[in-house]
């Protein structure tokens, strides 16, 4: 039986989206003490004057939870909030899927940023994935997903 070929840009992709979710488990166990009250003011880029930058590789994972949610796209918001939180209910559309930045650096309710040294070898290991995905080092949210992101 001939197996049918397989894209290797789709299988490399697909391992990267594997490992950066790894990434995001291994983080979930680290002993750094935090506390997600879903007020989502981190959310609002233009209060706060902080933007997530994503890898490729976390693009790619914030793209396939997008799609999973059963959207093709996340419209532009007028008022300066990540594309991803749903104007209806104030939740993020890929909380799963969300980007280390959001995961560590953009909440001072929940406890503040992660101090770096206690993240810097996930960083290193996020930026190792898009260097083989040949990446362009980290973008800002909007750029990163600017082909999902919509008027």
């Amino acid at each position: 039986m001939v197996m049918p070929a397989r894209n290797p840009d789709i299988v490399k992709e697909n391992a990267a989206t594997e490992e950066v979710r790894q990434i995001y488990r291994e983080l979930a166990t680290r002993a750094i003490s935090r506390s997600c009250t879903v007020r989502t003011e981190c959310c609002r880029f233009r209060l706060t004057g902080k933007i997530p930058h994503l890898t490729l590789g976390e693009a790619l994972v914030a793209e396939k939870a997008l799609r999973a949610s059963g959207r093709k796209s996340a419209p532009l918001r007028p008022d300066g909030s990540c594309p991803m939180l749903d104007p209806a209910t104030s939740r993020c559309w890929i909380y799963d899927g969300r980007p280390f930045g959001c995961r560590t650096h953009f909440c001072d309710a929940a406890g503040g940023p992660y101090d770096r040294r206690d993240v810097i070898d996930l960083i290193r290991r996020l930026e190792d994935i898009d260097s083989r995905l040949l990446g362009n080092g980290p973008q800002v949210l909007p750029s990163a997903l600017a082909h999902l992101i919509t008027k």
